[in-house]
């Protein structure tokens, strides 16, 4: 990859680094939560999200993109280190769940048969009973690991709130804040409306002009119409609002005629 193409791709990266981290923050925390009231780990899902060096899974693309985007960024380099960094460490900790889940998911059940085995010799039940003791300590890790990653998903939160004000010309995320607004409130909860005041300020219709202009460019014109009807209530006379407006007027007057 050219520098000039990932320069120019960066606001794709920014884009797809934000709408990634809110799907698998989601998926998470579904399965953290399933965790503490089943006490089980999904291998599969774990597998699915870490993949493989030939197959990379959706957690491992998004570490890749953060690091391409950390070694790319001039606005805020250091932020965007903080979250390549980050996003990195949930990867590796995610790694070790993956090989935990799979432990407790396929070996438990085998040492709980063969201890419950009558005629074992006494020196080699005394070794399986050792080596068990040490597959109830993975029980231990997942805790931890879990602890981590909530901790981090929590950092990453804030990163993004003093990161993503460096992109408020970024069309590509005001599309996706304005697309994905349930997503993004299930993940930032109640800082969802600091969010969006850090990124625009005092002007949040340019919100919604700037969505409305990236989906009339990708010739989504009624989707348009809607984004810039938000941005108009909010602000009725701003002048790219307006401007917006009638170019998508036009637009949908081509395409119905």
């Amino acid at each position: 990859m050219s520098k000039n193409w990932i320069n120019k791709k960066l606001p794709e990266f920014v884009r797809d680094i934000l709408r990634d981290f809110c799907l698998i923050s989601c998926k998470l925390e579904k399965e953290f939560a399933a965790y503490d009231q089943h006490g089980r780990m999904n291998f599969a899902f774990f597998n699915y999200l870490v993949g493989e060096e030939m197959s990379k899974g959706p957690l491992w693309r998004l570490k890749d993109m953060a690091h391409i985007l950390s070694k790319h960024e001039r606005k805020a380099p250091l932020l965007a280190q903080l979250i390549d960094w980050s996003l990195g460490y949930i990867f590796h900790e995610s790694m070790k769940l993956k090989e935990d889940a799979y432990q407790q998911e396929y070996y438990r059940p085998w040492f709980k048969e063969i201890r419950q085995k009558d005629l074992m010799e006494v020196e080699i039940r005394g070794i399986v009973d050792e080596l068990y003791q040490v597959l109830k300590q993975t029980s231990e890790s997942i805790l931890r690991e879990i602890k981590r990653i909530r901790f981090l998903q929590f950092h990453l939160r804030h990163l993004f709130l003093l990161y993503l004000p460096y992109q408020k010309d970024n069309e590509l995320l005001a599309r996706f804040l304005f697309a994905q607004s349930n997503l993004i409130e299930k993940v930032f909860k109640h800082s969802h409306s600091e969010l969006l005041e850090n990124i625009y300020g005092d002007d949040l219709s340019m919100l919604y002009f700037m969505a409305a202009r990236s989906l009339r460019k990708g010739g989504w014109f009624k989707e348009a119409k809607k984004a810039v009807e938000i941005g108009l209530k909010i602000s009725p006379d701003h002048k790219d609002g307006l401007q917006e407006a009638k170019i998508i007027a036009k637009e949908l007057q081509k395409v119905l005629s």
